[in-house]
């Protein structure tokens, strides 16, 4: 069963959550995932690429994997196939994150369903920048992604 979560309820994972790993980060600028990432950056987001074939991405280390990322994680951005998703959402719940964000067109209610039961929020099939740019207008237009 899908909770599908309020403009409200987004916003305030907007609000106190800083800190995003971008699973499946890609160095490549046309991509989806760098400009979002990007974007998120240029926010004030604190973005952890998540890509084991890369080192850098957006000027921050790049790790192989959320289990080897230093510190804490609080939103985990997924841009992975749907049926992927399990995996990561498994080591979510181990490093102790607080939201599972799956990205637009992106739908696996069995993983989010594990998330739920573990405590955290799951946002499934929505863009986090898009969200972004739609709840804080005021402040989105300076950002060039």
């Amino acid at each position: 069963m899908s909770s599908v979560l309020s403009s409200e309820e987004i916003k305030l994972i907007l609000d106190k959550y800083k800190l995003i790993a971008v699973v499946g980060l890609s160095p490549k600028k046309d991509r989806p995932s760098f400009r979002v990432a990007g974007y998120m950056q240029q926010a004030g987001y604190s973005i952890i690429p998540v890509n084991p074939g890369q080192s850098e991405i957006l000027g921050q280390t790049c790790y192989p994997d959320l289990k080897t990322i230093p510190g804490k994680v609080e939103v985990v951005n997924i841009f992975r196939r749907s049926e992927l998703v399990t995996p990561y959402v498994q080591d979510a719940i181990e490093v102790g994150a607080k939201v599972i964000w799956m990205q637009q067109g992106i739908v696996n209610e069995e993983a989010a369903e594990l998330a739920r039961e573990a405590g955290l929020s799951v946002v499934m099939d929505r863009c986090i920048k898009d969200d972004h740019s739609q709840i804080f207008k005021d402040k989105s237009p300076f950002l060039s992604f």
